[in-house]
């Protein structure tokens, strides 16, 4: 596979190792309709199991926003029934995003509201353009996030911070969401694809069991007591330090060269 367009998604095979998926619905802000959603989730299916993918980008088309949220449009016509079995298919969506095996970094190109906030959440690493706003307005809807947005953003950040943005709904510029270390970096809209493919490129140089393992001790690890998230780094140190990959890590450093990883 290399670059496809479906509807509402686009696959770039942007770099040895590195993969972008874009939301592309422009002229509705990249909103989440059903569609997108599905797209997303069958994009994701084909990317987690390739032999040649380490790193995930994920953006949005343009320049005024990433994703904000649920399309309003589409969800005014659906009854509770209908809203429901729309909202499983973002849980999977975003589910997937979470397990993605391998490091996914969001690119956030402009607005990232409700469900886009939440989708920037579920990623490892969030670099954003410096005229982004970030934000989650359910409470003004009448409503709460549904898809992590409660649970994430308190992993993320100070939990009175992340109560202060829950309960007002009120949109988080760059700089404070920088401040609060909801981000990792901002950069100008012209260079933040460059900038954050620049960080994917890094990443992508390093063994891909090394980068699954981590990604998996991190997250498994935050989720349960000190002495079983040390049991779990031990598994996964161990997976890596069998490894043909690691055999290969230690003679490519005695002979001065770039290890060649197999991933195995």
């Amino acid at each position: 596979m290399e670059n496809y367009e479906t509807l509402n998604v686009i696959t770039e095979h942007a770099d040895d190792f590195v993969y972008i998926l874009e939301l592309d619905r422009p002229d509705a802000m990249n909103s989440l309709s059903t569609q997108m959603a599905v797209e997303l989730i069958e994009c994701l299916k084909d990317l987690k199991d390739r032999k040649d993918i380490r790193v995930l980008i994920l953006t949005g088309a343009g320049e005024k926003s990433f994703c904000t949220g649920a399309d309003l449009k589409e969800r005014k016509t659906m009854n509770n029934d209908q809203w429901k079995k729309q909202h499983d298919i973002f849980e999977d969506a975003y589910q997937m995003i979470r397990e993605f095996p391998y490091p996914v970094i969001v690119a956030v190109n402009g607005y990232a509201l409700g469900g886009g906030m939440e989708m920037m959440l579920s990623c490892d690493l969030r670099y954003v353009a410096d005229h982004a706003k970030m934000g989650l307005p359910e409470v003004t809807l009448g409503i709460i996030p549904g898809v992590g947005g409660t649970q994430l953003l308190p992993r993320a950040i100070p939990v009175a911070l992340a109560k202060e943005f829950l309960l007002t709904g009120k949109h988080i510029p760059a700089e404070r969401a920088l401040g609060a270390g909801l981000i990792n970096g901002i950069f100008t809209g012209a260079e933040l694809r460059e900038k954050t493919l620049e960080v994917a490129k890094t990443i992508a140089k390093n063994a891909p069991l090394s980068l699954q393992s981590i990604k998996k001790s991190v997250d498994k690890g935050l989720q349960t007591d000190l002495n079983t998230a040390l049991s779990i780094e031990l598994d996964q140190y161990y997976k890596c330090a069998n490894s043909e990959d690691r055999q290969e890590g230690v003679l490519a450093f005695n002979e001065k060269r770039k290890p060649n990883w197999q991933g195995k």
